[in-house]
């Protein structure tokens, strides 16, 4: 059995892995952390995750970024693994998560989906077989209360990509302001917000007189849960270090 604290568990995100811990006979969660702190899910719900002292395995976040330092703080006090499933960390934020995972075990992913980390993993070997060839364009398409664009999840195939790749690429958002031909290093990222779109990605490898599509297609925001709750159980028991879902694909 793997306890869980659900960090942000009055959320979306939070409830939907609530619903599904439920019905998981390996799994529970024990304590909530919201600023709203209303029992919707039988399991105490508490405003900060220092209010909770406990028996616990991990703890998952889907929260906010402005809550990492606290929760990087209680999990070192704990020796606790963590899974970060939070968007939007800046630079610094990064650094300072990757540095803690010197002291516990850290579970980072900027997309909980199997479907897209294997999405991930498949762009990558594209773009080593057609570096040089093939223009690269990434679209990522979400519901219209997202705040952030381009979405993590299209810069962490950038990424990908661009590890992948021989050469430095520059990352083009918005191309109205663009008054020139594509240049062959550029990796182009554009963002679609409406209606209730949970999360479309697509990788479109553009060469000459040939198209290659990679896409995949969120149809519920269970994809992310389930993913969430598979790498809980993985991570318990966890040697300090930097894990993600590349170890679960």
């Amino acid at each position: 059995m793997t306890k869980i604290i659900m960090s942000g568990c009055n959320g979306k995100m939070g409830q939907v892995i609530s619903r599904l811990v439920e019905e998981d006979d390996d799994a529970e969660i024990v304590c909530g952390v919201d600023l709203n702190t209303e029992q919707l899910n039988g399991y105490p719900v508490v405003k900060s995750i220092d209010e909770f002292d406990g028996d616990a395995d991990v703890v998952i976040d889907f929260s906010h970024p402005s809550c990492l330092t606290g929760l990087l703080s209680y999990c070192r006090k704990k020796s606790m693994p963590v899974i970060l499933a939070t968007t939007g960390y800046t630079a610094e934020q990064k650094k300072e998560f990757t540095d803690a995972s010197s002291e516990i075990p850290l579970f980072f992913s900027a997309n909980m989906s199997l479907g897209i980390n294997l999405l991930i993993s498949l762009a990558k070997q594209a773009a080593k077989l057609l570096e040089g060839s093939f223009d690269i364009e990434i679209v990522e398409r979400h519901h219209n209360k997202k705040i952030d664009a381009p979405s993590g999840t299209a810069l962490a195939i950038a990424d990908a990509i661009d590890e992948t790749l021989s050469f430095p690429a520059e990352y083009v958002y918005d191309r109205h302001s663009v008054r020139h031909s594509r240049k062959p290093n550029e990796i182009g990222i554009s963002s679609v917000r409406g209606g209730t779109i949970v999360g479309d990605h697509e990788v479109i490898f553009a060469g000459n007189d040939e198209v290659i599509e990679l896409s995949h297609h969120a149809s519920s925001k269970e994809v992310f849960a389930v993913g969430a709750i598979k790498a809980a159980k993985f991570m318990k028991g966890k040697p300090a270090g930097m894990y993600d879902m590349n170890m679960l694909v």
